[in-house]
């Protein structure tokens, strides 16, 4: 099951049902299956104080993911804060659903092991957000 919450009044996904839709063929493809994973759109003081009690770091992010996948199923609680990913689409020249998509996806790749740590893993990574931005517009 995908679940979208919402920290935040002014903000509300539009075509919930593709996007799920679009998460549902990506883990699919990836030969895994949807467990119980809650999107949860935020703002900046929201994620940076997430950012603060579980990760002990101090500065804005655009997502924040924590995995409770078992096995084959894929789970987990996925924080965006719309902030930011609104001031990286006007940084980066994208549209907001662009870059929307584009921190959904990178989430659900690192529950599926996909790491951006060291330059060889993110370049992969890169390659498959690219790959399902691609197949998804």
């Amino acid at each position: 099951m995908i679940n979208f919450f919402y920290e935040i009044s002014n903000f509300q996904i539009q075509k919930g049902s593709s996007l799920i839709n679009e998460i549902c063929i990506l883990l699919n493809n990836e030969g895994m299956y949807i467990g119980n994973i809650n999107y949860i759109f935020c703002d900046d003081n929201f994620i940076l104080d997430m950012n603060q009690k579980y990760l002990r770091k101090n500065f804005y992010t655009d997502v924040l993911a924590f995995d409770y996948s078992v096995n084959q199923y894929i789970s987990g609680d996925i924080f965006i804060s719309v902030d930011r990913v609104s001031e990286n689409s006007k940084k980066w020249g994208q549209f907001f659903i662009y870059e929307l998509k584009r921190v959904m996806i990178h989430a659900i790749l690192h529950f599926l092991g996909y790491d951006d740590h060291h330059h060889i893993n993110k370049e992969i990574m890169k390659k498959k957000e690219e790959f399902y931005l691609n197949l998804f517009q």
